[in-house]
């Protein structure tokens, strides 16, 4: 059993306030753990409105697999237009 781990910085640059800036993430995660069947959670920064990393981790018996669905998750929140990376970690153990 493998387990791939991705970790997302993010800045947002429109948010004004904590609030607007938990309904953007907590949107985005739902959606990734929708339409990539993967946990996703905010791990850092939480208390800052206008930055934030974002994990999202998931396990396969492939490495393959798990590279291809992380990257997939990647691209999807490189595509999301309220929000800019700033920097990203993949990691299989």
């Amino acid at each position: 059993m493998l387990v791939g781990t991705l970790q997302v910085e993010l800045f947002l640059p429109g948010c004004l306030s904590l609030k607007e800036k938990r309904a953007i993430i907590k949107g985005m995660k739902t959606r990734i753990r929708n339409r990539f069947n993967v946990s996703a959670a905010e791990v850092d920064y939480q208390d800052k409105w206008q930055r934030c990393v974002l994990a999202v981790a998931t396990v396969s018996n492939t490495k393959k697999h798990i590279e291809e669905v992380l990257n997939r998750a990647f691209q999807y929140i490189e595509r999301e237009s309220r929000v800019e990376v700033l920097d990203h970690l993949l990691e299989i153990f």
